[in-house]
């Protein structure tokens, strides 16, 4: 490959997409053991092209890998090829692999597809989504995130990864083990013997990484409070639950303080839930503090996240 052709997919990937805040909590698409909706996407390349796919339904419960591409970074197209391409090789094991494009222009996505479809992984379903970077309305993506990675087998979620920043280095173990697990187990590779990638970024200084990841239960509990569409029963027999389960778990009501605070006290509560579930979570606030930050001294500068977000932030203007 030219470096002139290498240069110019470089400066396509570099953009920035950090209006979400570290400490915000991250909710994207349906939580661990919710059923995965089934939604239609147009396909792109060869006999796929211009038809209307239902990949879930097509899966019919077998293990599934799916990808909600929300923003076009480099990092995230890093991290979906790497994971993609190992995914697409356990298609033995019954794994179903698709990449979904989030967009409200969908001529020009499948027009910038077509063009880099050499640096697609194959074995993969690519498909567009035309309705905005919001996705299918059933699965309640976030558009602040750049990546949502789910996986899932019987027909429901076994694993569910919302990146604001993906790191193949930092994300890409998880995720690839998540795949691993259902679809037949074994060895899980390192990004090593995967070999990198060109798109590699080295794994931000993130002290919160892993936010929303470190107690699965406590995120499903919470999505059934913040649900929109729950009745006011639901949603108080909902906090009912997360309050006996964090009734003997310190970890769990610090991560509820503080989830709580950062949505009531960041000027977000009408996004989450009902009035009652808002009610709730202002109750939560006040009774399961913040935790207290770490002095300044002692927490990472985050020299090289700062340094990603300037190459960022030139990059969305060169990829006008």
């Amino acid at each position: 490959m030219s470096r002139c052709c290498l240069f110019g997919l470089t400066i396509l990937f570099l953009a920035g997409h950090s209006s979400a805040l570290a400490d915000d909590p991250i909710f994207s698409g349906p939580q661990v053991g919710e059923i995965l909706p089934a939604f239609k996407a147009k396909g792109v390349f060869a006999g796929q092209a211009d038809k209307e796919l239902d990949l879930v339904k097509q899966a019919d419960g077998k293990p599934m890998a799916l990808v909600f591409v929300h923003a076009k970074t480099r990092p995230a197209f890093g991290l979906t090829n790497k994971v993609m391409q190992y995914a697409s090789t356990r298609s033995k094991a019954g794994l179903v692999c698709g990449v979904v494009f989030l967009t409200d222009d969908a001529t020009a996505m499948t027009t910038w597809m077509r063009r880099v479809k050499q640096h697609l992984p194959e074995g993969v379903t690519h498909v567009v989504y035309a309705d905005g970077a919001e996705g299918p309305g059933s699965y309640g993506l976030n558009r602040n995130v750049t990546l949502t990675v789910l996986v899932a087998k019987g027909g429901k979620v076994t694993a569910n990864f919302a990146l604001v920043q993906p790191s193949l280095e930092a994300d890409g173990p998880k995720i690839l083990k998540a795949i691993v697990d259902v679809s037949g187990g074994g060895k899980v590779p390192t990004i090593a013997e995967l070999g990198g990638g060109r798109y590699v970024r080295p794994a931000p200084n993130r002290p919160n990484a892993g936010r929303g990841q470190n107690d699965p239960q406590l995120t499903s509990l919470l999505r059934s409070v913040i649900n929109k569409q729950a009745t006011e029963e639901e949603v108080k027999a909902a906090a009912a639950k997360v309050e006996e389960y964090v009734t003997d778990k310190e970890n769990a009501r610090r991560e509820l303080g503080r989830i709580s605070n950062t949505v009531v006290n960041g000027g977000k509560l009408s996004n989450y839930g009902t009035e009652v579930a808002q009610e709730i979570l202002r109750q939560w606030a006040k009774k399961y503090p913040k935790p207290r930050r770490a002095p300044k001294a002692d927490r990472p500068r985050g020299d090289r996240q700062e340094k990603d977000k300037e190459e960022d932030r030139k990059g969305d203007k060169s990829a006008e």
